[in-house]
């Protein structure tokens, strides 16, 4: 039988969290401003929504919203992405 190549192959361990992470409903409902500096997480409780794999730790910038997702501006190599992602799928980054 051929293996599945579905949007979350391979990402077992990836995409997994602890047995005891709590879910916190704010993560659904935080409002992010544009021009905000964010880093993409994916929350494997959420399915939708979610980024893909490839984004998972990358940096980027809002650039604005779409419905109840977000459009951020991901640097891949020598240009710009953009990746839509609802809020639960992305972390403010906090200045140092």
């Amino acid at each position: 039988m051929r293996a599945s190549k579905g949007f979350r192959s391979g990402t077992r361990r990836k995409l997994s969290v602890g047995k005891r992470k709590k879910f916190k409903p704010e993560a659904f409902i935080k409002e992010l401003k544009e021009g905000q500096a964010v880093v993409i997480k994916q929350d494997p409780s959420s399915h939708r929504g979610m980024p893909h794999p490839r984004f998972k730790g990358l940096t980027g910038t809002v650039k604005g919203k779409r419905g109840s997702s977000y459009i951020i501006s991901v640097r891949s190599g020598r240009s710009f992405k953009e990746v839509i992602a609802r809020p639960e799928h992305v972390k403010p980054l906090e200045a140092r």
